[in-house]
Parts: structure tokens; sequence; C-alpha cells
């Protein structure tokens, strides 16, 4: 991180800390139904904002949720997970942002619990536009946790409060191995996002 993203970064979480920012939601409309997450900018600024930023410029046009991860499809990992991810799917896809900087559980203290959201990456501060939704506790998500090598985990950044029954709809839907068929189309996603943005208006992340 460059010194002045330092700076700005010391700023912005001056703001948050003081005066905290209402938890935006954003309503992902699929064609099973309605997931509502509701999202922790104050823990989590750079992976909120990004999420945000995908929501509010149609970034997500054409997103789907194309993978389920069950404890019957991953035979090669020995430490396993339950998951549904989702996002626009193609690599170097033309809507996708630079990456963001890696927010880990333990800087943030948003653990990997059923329901959770969270950012899917490669290595630390590769994340994109893919996301992820618990089913269940994953605890090797988590800072520490074994499921990635790093050991730094995934970032976490909010949980859903409507719609865990779409979400294991999904989970249980049709799969060739992990990747759903057919993929579930994101029909749209929405919601009360205009106090953050106000806050975050002039900031962008960090490019890598």
């Amino acid at each position: 991180m460059n010194k002045i993203a330092i700076v700005f970064a010391v700023i912005l979480f001056s703001l948050t800390a003081c005066h905290p920012i209402k938890k935006p939601t954003v309503t992902i409309q699929t064609e099973m139904g309605d997931i509502v997450v509701e999202l922790y900018p104050n823990q989590a600024p750079y992976t909120v904002y990004n999420f945000l930023k995908y929501v509010d410029e149609n970034r997500y046009n054409g997103a789907t949720f194309y993978r389920t991860v069950t404890m019957s499809n991953q035979p090669g990992d020995s430490i396993k997970i339950e998951v549904i991810q989702g996002g626009l799917y193609e690599d170097n896809h033309p809507q996708a942002l630079p990456p963001i900087n890696h927010e880990t559980t333990k800087t943030t203290g948003i653990k990997h619990l059923d329901g959770t959201i969270s950012m899917a990456r490669n290595e630390p501060g590769t994340a994109t536009s893919e996301f992820f939704i618990c089913i269940g506790a994953q605890p090797e998500l988590d800072y520490g946790g074994k499921r990635n090598p790093d050991g730094r985990g995934f970032a976490a950044f909010g949980r859903v409060i409507e719609g865990m029954d779409v979400v294991r709809a999904i989970h249980n839907s049709p799969a060739k191995g992990q990747m759903l068929t057919p993929r579930i189309k994101i029909l749209g996603m929405k919601g009360n996002r205009e106090q953050l943005l106000k806050i975050f208006e002039n900031w962008v992340p960090e490019e890598k």
C-alpha cells in the first residue's frame, strides 16, 4: 500500500469509527427468489465499497450463481466447506474492476458463519467481482484457516438477513462436479446504499 493510500485509509477508518455508517443492504434478485444481504462498511470498507461499486454501476449485469460446493463434490480436498459462489464467472471479464486490498477476518472480526457473504480470490489482494455465501459455519475460511494454503482466509463483508431458503435451494441445485447446471441467473441487484456512497464518493481502492 503506498503512502497516500495509507493516509487515506487512516482518515477513512477514523471517519467510520467516529461516525458509524448505517449498514447498507443489497437485494440479490435471482430466478429462484431474492437474497437480502446486510453489509458491514465499518469493519470491511474496501470490500464493501468494491461490492457496492459493482452494484451501482450495474457491473453484475448478466451475473450468475455458477458454483455449489457440497460435502459430496470435493473429494480431493481434505478441508471441506459448503458455499455457493456467484459473480461474472469469466476471468478478465470486461466489467471487472481492479483487484482490491485483502481485508482478513483477523482485521475485520467478521467470521464465516451461516449466511456470511465473502470474496473469492486466488492470492491475497486478487479479489475482484466473485463472491460466495456460506452454508453453515465455515471457520476454515477465516484467517488462520486451512482451506487456503496461505492461511490468510477470505474477506467476509456481510451476511444474509433474508433468503437463506433461496441460498440453500441454489446449494442443492443440479451440478456437474461443483458447477451448477444450469447456472442460476442473477436478475438484478438493488439496495439502500446512498449514505455509504456519499462518504465513499471521492475514494477509489488502491490499484494493484
